[in-house]
């Protein structure tokens, strides 16, 4: 397979990126045996999904340099490890479902779940050393940091689960950990790798943090605010879970008396019917105008990442693309 260039001086769609990084990972061969504990990695793999984490990587490494295809083993390596999360979150979960399709645990088991995430973390790693030589620690470096902080986020966001006193900063810094860094990590090893300087490195590591957040709080405002047809799932679940999110975490610090007496109601009421409780809570939080709340911190995120974006020193028409693919995501019909 000749190496395809793309040129420094063109511009390239998110999709075209994302036709990469699927044509590598169908064309990925997992040969070795047994066949049973490689074709859960396969179909996880497989199971679709915007490559959101490879795309970023490979459009921050052509902010400078030609030979895309030549990270796409990191790249890949990166996707791997994101998917392995998704494995051990829907083990977690217990669900039973992802993108439509019976989750790993569901298809084969618990235990075939538990190996297969162990292999595609060591899979991740392969890809990390297929680094180029003079940027290979600082990719393991930043990758490792990465998985560690994404397990502290999950640890908090299970401990969140048994606590009546989570505050917002608190639960920001779990997203933070469990979400953005992973965002952040895929931009910054995509400039290390190609020589960037370590400021426009640490500019574009921020900025994915920062994003990232404003991205995870929109998922927070959807279930509540947004259109089923086109957010994917259905509105309320949050709130039927009781889910510590950014917005009932402000309910909770905004309202008093019999306002917040109502909420703690619902939040401790036993089979309640579901559209009724979600009326109400929808009901409760527009009293307290945690829209507008939510809507004012994604603005702020958001704004922020632009102005982290402005400082790189990368060619401006390169930073535009990726702008408009973050802010793609960002504004899902916000």
């Amino acid at each position: 397979m000749q190496p395809l260039l793309f040129p420094i001086d063109t511009m390239y769609s998110p999709i075209q990126y994302q036709s990469l990084v699927n044509e590598f990972l169908a064309n990925k061969p997992y040969l070795r045996e047994p066949k049973k504990l490689y074709e859960p990695v396969q179909y996880e793999l497989g199971l679709g999904g915007k490559r959101i984490r490879p795309v970023l990587m490979l459009m921050a490494y052509h902010m400078l340099r030609e030979n895309v295809e030549s990270i796409l083993p990191v790249a890949i390596g990166l996707e791997t490890y994101h998917n392995y999360t998704l494995v051990h979150d829907d083990i977690m979960d217990n669900a039973d479902m992802r993108r439509g399709m019976p989750t790993v645990h569901v298809k084969w088991n618990q235990t075939s779940a538990l190996l297969c995430s162990e292999i595609m973390v060591l899979h991740a790693y392969e890809g990390m050393m297929q680094s180029c030589p003079e940027a290979r620690d600082e990719v393991l470096k930043i990758f490792t940091q990465t998985a560690v902080e994404i397990s502290e986020g999950q640890q908090y966001d299970i401990e969140f689960e048994d606590r009546d006193d989570v505050t917002v900063p608190e639960y920001i810094e779990m997203i933070r950990l469990k979400t953005s860094v992973l965002l952040a990590c895929a931009l910054k090893l995509g400039a290390v790798q190609a020589g960037a300087s370590e400021k426009d490195c640490e500019l574009i590591y921020s900025f994915g943090e920062k994003f990232g957040l404003a991205f995870q709080l929109q998922d927070d405002y959807l279930d509540v605010y947004g259109d089923t047809a086109t957010f994917g799932k259905n509105i309320g679940g949050d709130i039927l879970c009781n889910k510590k999110t950014f917005m009932l975490l402000s309910a909770l610090e905004r309202a008093s008396g019999d306002l917040k007496a109502e909420l703690q109601g619902w939040i401790s009421a036993e089979d309640p019917d579901p559209q009724e409780k979600i009326a109400a809570v929808t009901s409760i939080y527009n009293e307290l105008d945690i829209k507008a709340l939510c809507e004012n911190q994604i603005m702020n995120y958001y704004d922020e990442a632009k102005s982290l974006l402005d400082e790189m020193s990368f060619p401006e028409e390169k930073k535009q693309v990726l702008w408009d693919y973050v802010a793609s995501m960002i504004n899902r019909d916000f």
